[in-house]
Parts: structure tokens; C-alpha cells; sequence
């Protein structure tokens, strides 16, 4: 069976000087905490797609910086998925229109919440593609 193209968002924001991820809780299995994700809809490229759904699932608007790192592939609902993930700033917030919790973490936080070993490997790879502060 061939994967599904997704798209999905490593999102930062800065407090201070410091940098916070934004996780959300996975609608398949609410005791994961992930990454934003989704379909790329018809018309969509991978990136506006991205931002789509972390606006959807978080509430969350950003920029996009550039690739997080490889896509993923894993399965998730009786479905082979390859995600391509997109490292994004964010530019604004409100509630979840899904009404999904979410949770900004340090990198450290948020690599012992998230559950999978090549979801921490991408955010590491991701987070050194944040740019420095004030640029």
C-alpha cells in the first residue's frame, strides 16, 4: 500500500530567551502528545498545508523557517503515512478550534513527553534551525 502524503509543523516560540515547542494531544490516541498534522488538501502545497493544520488543531498562526529535517514515515490508523514536517515560528494564538490541549514545552520537556524516537530525532534536528534571536 502506498503512504499517504501529510504535512505537519515542528512550531517555536520564543519567552524571553527561550525557546518552547508546541505540542498537541493526538485525536487517535489522547495519551500521545505530538506534532501538528494532517492531509494536504486538494490545490495544497505541503507547506500551506502545514499551517493549516497547526491553525486547526492548536490555534496557532507561524511562519514557516524552512524544512524540519527528513520526512517521516510511520502508520497510524491502519495507514502508511510519510510526513513532510515544516519548523515554523509562531506569529499568533487563540483556543483551539478543535478544541485540543495543547502544551508549550522546553525542547527538553518536549522531547520526554513525545512518545516516538524519530518524532525526538526530527525535533532535534529541527531546533537546530532555529535562528538566533533577532534575526
Amino acid at each position: 500500500m502506498p503512504a499517504i502524503p501529510q504535512a505537519g509543523a515542528i512550531v517555536f516560540r520564543r519567552d524571553g530567551g527561550l525557546v518552547r515547542v508546541l505540542l498537541v494531544r493526538s485525536k487517535q490516541d489522547p495519551r500521545l502528545w505530538v506534532f501538528p498534522k494532517g492531509s494536504i488538501e486538494a490545490g495544497e502545497t505541503p507547506q500551506v498545508a502545514a499551517l493549516r493544520e497547526t491553525f486547526e488543531e492548536a490555534g496557532v498562526s507561524g511562519l514557516i523557517v524552512g524544512r524540519a529535517g527528513p520526512a517521516l514515515r510511520f502508520e497510524s490508523g491502519g495507514r502508511n503515512l510519510v510526513v513532510d514536517y515544516f519548523l515554523v515560528e509562531m506569529t499568533a494564538e487563540m483556543p483551539s478550534p478543535e478544541g485540543r490541549d495543547k502544551r508549550w514545552r522546553l525542547p527538553e520537556e518536549a522531547a520526554e513527553l513525545i512518545t516516538f524516537q524519530n518524532a525526538r530525532d526530527l525535533l532535534k534536528n529541527a531546533l537546530e534551525k532555529v535562528p538566533p534571536q533577532g534575526m
